[in-house]
């Protein structure tokens, strides 16, 4: 559920309904858009951002916008010769790539009094989280059709400018005449979206949802990334088939049926509706549903209809009990349960790094105590370019492994990077080594099943650390990145050439078909890319060769056998010490579906690190379950 106290939810009546979910940035020289001290929930006026400078960097905030970019802003657009208007609200303490709710306000109201009587601002700010507010032109809202430019060009600064970063996906809510220009947004982007309210809305009509209905997701993907060829005969994922919860409140019930149609398709509902004393009519998608985007987390989505009032709180806890991520590519897209930060115990943290206030996250699941009482595996996790720890919780679903399995999790933070609304990788080798020592001195922890994961830039970051520091893990594995040595024999670690240790340590790598440029292929094709450096390094330390791979054709499993797998094992123990997985159905980013596979490839390993420096490494086919099935490598 979401990280809003329930208490919280009892209160507030407000018969109103929007979510509040902002991720804001930095602001400019010029004053901040609110001053310290402001009275909850009253925004003042807001400064406008139309050609503010962009905000400096704020070392003082780990992982946080610039406080000179929290408060209450506007953005106009000229759109067809019509000056329009958006809001941005950002709370005090909301992190870079925060979520945001969109709201669409009704006509007839003043945005910031809207806010603040819907109590939006005051549950911005206690979430961290921010707020981006379309409103009406001069003459009120138009038609959906008639406001497609105006939503179009608020959304597309909304979603990449220099002021303040975002998830990348979004929680929508629209009132009134506000809802169905939203709701058609929503509709022609359903990837971007993680879930839906509508307050007091007409809908669509049928003409333009039949228009979205048909549309299919092709194997098209961005940038550098490889474009994906999908078999012969593969069924495409059409617009109505893409999962997304939706909740109506006080819908017009003589307009609403073509749009709740559409809703319930795409979640692929049942028939019945259930009562709910909150939600009212509810839709649950059908247990056994094939839908792609809930293939990890099963028939989580549903469709309400509500002819009640209902408080914004209410509409904030049926909003972020989801989240979901990748917003381009439809294969990899995935909706599933957005973590709880209090329920969990996940503790936000940071620790001076080089001079710098950095932060990170850990979450010590209560099975650990339970499982391994003090001697619980630790898995250090390393986001990708970009994302935040926070961002990584999510996407990546590593709690529900640890909260199953009883391993702690140390989702490391990233600093200012290209922009002030930006993050990525520095001085990742003083930051390890002083998390280690932290939590092997403050926790309950086995310093022999350290492990280490990461995507993209993280899993440089492991696979650098396996190169030139196998003595820090037991095993490492890792998504959309592989390194290998340079022509000199070293690897770049912070800036800094490391020679390559030469020395084994069990790995595992999974990438996507649609991924990285140098990714592209296999093992066994023409062309030799960075996937072929990683293998060549590693099977050269496990005294194997590629001809010692299980099978050619690799080993096909998971959701639609989107898996892809070859593994080598070692001569003198059959045990498996490196493996290869292609995802053949996404992009770059890492799915929820992998990191389970990541797991049960660690989780066998102990290494314990002899006074000379060797390491003895140690596989246990019960994961150490059974103390006596240990086998020395």
């Amino acid at each position: 559920m979401s990280t809003i106290d329930r208490r919280c939810l009892l209160q507030g009546t407000a018969a109103i309904a929007v979510t509040a979910t902002l991720a804001g940035q930095g602001t400019a020289r010029p004053a901040a858009a609110h001053p310290a001290g402001r009275i909850p929930g009253d925004l003042g006026e807001p400064l406008p951002l139309d050609g503010r400078p962009f905000p400096e960097y704020d070392y003082s905030r780990a992982s946080k916008l610039p406080r000179e970019m929290t408060g209450y802003w506007t953005k106009s657009f000229d759109v067809a010769g019509t000056t329009r208007t958006a809001k941005v609200y950002i709370s005090p303490e909301t992190p870079i790539r925060s979520y945001y709710t969109v709201i669409a306000v009704p006509d007839g109201v003043e945005t910031g009094e809207f806010l603040r009587r819907a109590a939006w601002a005051e549950i911005a700010d206690r979430r961290e989280e921010g707020l981006f507010v379309l409103e009406p032109g001069p003459d009120g809202w138009g038609t959906a059709t008639q406001e497609a430019a105006y939503v179009e060009a608020a959304t597309v600064f909304f979603q990449n400018n220099r002021y303040f970063s975002i998830f990348g996906l979004h929680y929508l809510v629209g009132y009134g005449s506000g809802a169905a220009p939203l709701e058609a947004w929503a509709v022609a982007h359903p990837l971007r979206v993680i879930s839906q309210v509508y307050v007091d809305s007409s809908g669509l009509d049928a003409a333009y949802l039949n228009s979205y209905a048909g549309r299919e997701f092709g194997g098209e993907t961005e940038g550098s990334y490889t474009p994906v060829e999908f078999p012969d005969g593969f069924d495409l994922i059409r617009y109505d088939e893409t999962v997304l919860p939706t909740w109506y409140i006080r819908p017009d019930r003589t307009s609403i049926d073509a749009s709740l149609s559409y809703w319930r398709r795409a979640n692929d509902t049942g028939r019945r509706a259930r009562p709910d004393r909150t939600l009212g009519a509810v839709y649950p998608q059908r247990h056994g549903s094939r839908r792609w985007m809930t293939s990890y987390a099963g028939p989580i989505s549903q469709v309400a209809v509500q002819h009640r009032p209902a408080s914004t709180h209410r509409i904030v806890d049926f909003l972020t009990q989801y989240t979901r991520y990748e917003n381009f590519f439809a294969y990899g897209n995935q909706l599933f349960e957005r973590a709880d930060y209090a329920k969990l115990g996940v503790q936000v943290r940071t620790m001076m790094v080089e001079g710098f206030l950095r932060e990170y996250l850990v979450h010590v699941p209560r099975s650990a105590r339970r499982l391994w009482r003090d001697r619980a595996p630790v898995v250090f996790v390393w986001p990708g370019n970009t994302q935040t720890a926070k961002v990584f919780l999510d996407a990546a679903q590593w709690w529900k492994v640890a909260e199953r399995e009883g391993c702690v999790l140390v989702i490391i933070g990233e600093q200012y990077s290209a922009s002030s609304v930006s993050v990525s990788h520095r001085d990742s080798h003083t930051f390890y080594r002083q998390l280690r020592d932290l939590i092997t001195d403050e926790f309950g922890v086995d310093p022999t099943r350290f492990y280490s994961t990461g995507q993209s830039a993280g899993s440089a970051v492991t696979q650098n650390f396996a190169i030139a520091y196998p003595e820090y893990f037991a095993a490492v594995a890792s998504t959309s990145f592989t390194t290998a040595p340079d022509a000199a024999g070293t690897v770049g670690i912070d800036g800094v050439q490391v020679p390559a240790s030469g020395r084994p340590i069990p790995n595992y790598q999974i990438y996507g078909y649609g991924d990285l440029g140098f990714l592209a292929g296999d093992l066994w094709d023409d062309t030799q890319n960075s996937l072929d450096s990683w293998a060549r390094y590693h099977l050269g330390t496990n005294g194997l060769t590629l001809a010692d791979v299980d099978t050619v054709a690799g080993r096909r499993h998971g959701w639609q056998d989107r898996f892809q797998t070859w593994t080598w094992h070692d001569d003198d123990t059959a045990i498996h010490v490196l493996k290869l997985s292609k995802n053949l159905y996404r992009s770059h980013n890492t799915m929820p579906e992998e990191i389970p596979l990541l797991w049960d490839f660690l989780k066998h390993y102990r290494g314990e690190v002899e006074r000379d420096g060797n390491v003895v490494r140690y596989y246990s086919r019960s994961a150490f379950q059974h103390p006596r099935d240990a086998e020395r490598l």
